[in-house]
C-alpha cells in the first residue's frame, strides 16, 4: 500500500489501533481518527491516544496521522474529510464507544432507555455519518475498499442487550448494503469481526497481561477466553484483504477473523490460529466439555 491512503475510525485502541498499524506495515499513510488525544480524554476514560497509534504506524513502516474526531459530530467528520483532502483507498469504520452504556443481565424493559439509545447512537449513527462524508473520497478512484467492523458474523441474538444487538446487527446490514452499492462504482464493501477479543480493556477486566492471560481461563475469565485473540489477529486479516486483488469476491459478506485465517493462513502474534467459530459450533452450542476440544482449536 505504499503511496496509498487509509482511514481508520475508532483507531485509538483495540482492533482500530491494530488495523491502523498493520495497514502502516504495508506502507500506507494512515489517518488514525478517534476522540482521545494527549490533551483530551473521551468519555471512555481510557489512557490510549490517537497520537500513540500514529507513532505505532510510523514504527511499522507507514505514515501515521492522528486526527481527533467525534464521529457522532458531522462537523468533526467534515473536518476530517477536509484534512484528508484527496482519495482514500481503504476506509475501515471501527467506531464504537458503547461499552459504558451496556447494562449486563438487565431485561431491556427494565434498563435505562437513554443508555440504550446512546449505545445505538454511538454504534450506528457514527458509522452512517462517517460513510456519508468519507465515501466520496473512497470513490474518487476505482478499486476502493470499505470495511465495517462489527461483533459476530451472523444475526443470532447472544446478548448482552437488545441495544447492543441492534448496534452490531446494523453494522452487518450496512456491510451487506455497501457490497451492493459500492460495486456499481468499482469499489468493494463488506464487514469484518473479531472473535473473543483480548483488547486492552478486556485484559484489565480480568487482571492479566498478554504474558499471563491464560491464567485467567476458567478462573476470573470464562472458559471461552481460552480461544481469545489479540486485536492484531483481525488486523492481519484486514491487511490481507487490502492486499488481495480479488477482494471484490467478498462484497457484502461479514468475514470473521477465523474465516480470514483459513483463507489467508496468517497467525496471531503468538503464532497460534485461534478459531472462535469452531468453539461456538463445537463447544458453546453443543455443551461439549471444553477440556476435550480446547487444545485442538490452537494450531
Amino acid at each position: 500500500m505504499a503511496g496509498k491512503v487509509a482511514v481508520v475510525t475508532g483507531a485509538t485502541r483495540g482492533c482500530g489501533r491494530a488495523i491502523a498499524v498493520e495497514l502502516g506495515r504495508l506502507g500506507a499513510t494512515v489517518y488514525a481518527a478517534g476522540r482521545t488525544t494527549r490533551e483530551s480524554v473521551s468519555p471512555m476514560g481510557r489512557p490510549e491516544t490517537i497520537e500513540e497509534t500514529a507513532e505505532l504506524v510510523d514504527a511499522a513502516g507507514g505514515h501515521g496521522i492522528p486526527v481527533r474526531c467525534d464521529f457522532t459530530s458531522v462537523s468533526d467528520v467534515d473536518a476530517l474529510r477536509d484534512a484528508i483532502g484527496g482519495p482514500v483507498h481503504v476506509l475501515v469504520d471501527d467506531v464504537w464507544g458503547g461499552d459504558r452504556f451496556i447494562e449486563w443481565e438487565v431485561p431491556y424493559w427494565e434498563a435505562d432507555l437513554d443508555k440504550a439509545l446512546s449505545m445505538v447512537h454511538n454504534g450506528v449513527d457514527s458509522h452512517l455519518i462517517a460513510l456519508h462524508r468519507l465515501l466520496p473520497l473512497v470513490l474518487a478512484e476505482p478499486g476502493g475498499l470499505v470495511l465495517e467492523v462489527t461483533d459476530g458474523d451472523n444475526d443470532a441474538y447472544v446478548g448482552p442487550t437488545i441495544g447492543y444487538h441492534v448496534s452490531k446487527s446494523s453494522i452487518r446490514a450496512i456491510g451487506r448494503a455497501l457490497g451492493v452499492e459500492l460495486a456499481e462504482f468499482g469499489a468493494t464493501g463488506l464487514a469484518v469481526t473479531p472473535g473473543f477479543l483480548r483488547s486492552e480493556m478486556m485484559l484489565e477486566i480480568f487482571g492479566v497481561t498478554e504474558g499471563d492471560w491464560r491464567d485467567a481461563v476458567g478462573q476470573i475469565a470464562p472458559v471461552d477466553f481460552a480461544v481469545s485473540e489479540t486485536p492484531t489477529y483481525l488486523a492481519r486479516g484486514v491487511a490481507a484483504l487490502a492486499s488481495d486483488p480479488d477482494v471484490s469476491r467478498f462484497a457484502g459478506r461479514t468475514l470473521a477473523s477465523w474465516t480470514l485465517m483459513h483463507t489467508y493462513g496468517f497467525t496471531d502474534t503468538d503464532g497460534t490460529q485461534p478459531d472462535f467459530g469452531r468453539w461456538l459450533t463445537e463447544v458453546r452450542e453443543t455443551g461439549v466439555d471444553p477440556a476435550t476440544v480446547a487444545a485442538s482449536l490452537f494450531r
